[in-house]
């Protein structure tokens, strides 16, 4: 299965909600991030990612590393992704939908069952961003 690499942010508030977004075109929701560009690291393609997605600006000790995780990929089917993760908490005022973005929520572990979320958040990021799992 040909792996597709990423970095991922479990984005939590105040209130305990991590953040998900869906992209234009599909209709999983999963954890803000995405692809390297040549030359970045996985830090700086995920603050890259979050400026260019969400408006957010961020510094490299916002980011809190999480792990490397693996799971069948939400929108390449006979993929899967692997997904350098990092926790970053901010305030929810001002987060923007831009670029390839269609829509964002904010979530609680009740919208687990209603919600259509890709694998890797399903499986590694929310249960780590609610303290379900040990990375």
């Amino acid at each position: 299965m040909p792996d597709i690499h990423v970095s991922a942010a479990v984005i939590v508030d105040e209130e305990r909600r991590v953040l998900v977004v869906r992209k234009r075109g599909t209709t999983r929701f999963m954890q803000p991030g995405g692809k390297p560009e040549p030359g970045e690291s996985a830090a700086q393609t995920l603050i890259r990612e979050l400026h260019e997605e969400l408006g957010l600006v961020l510094e490299e000790s916002d980011l809190a590393p999480l792990g490397t995780f693996v799971s069948a990929a939400a929108n390449e089917p006979g993929h899967r992704v692997v997904a350098a993760a990092f926790a970053v908490t901010i305030d929810p005022v001002g987060v923007a939908v831009q670029a390839e973005i269609a829509e964002l929520r904010w979530i609680t572990a009740a919208d687990l069952a209603t919600l259509p979320l890709a694998p890797l958040s399903t499986e590694h990021l929310l249960p780590l961003a609610w303290g379900t799992q040990s990375a």
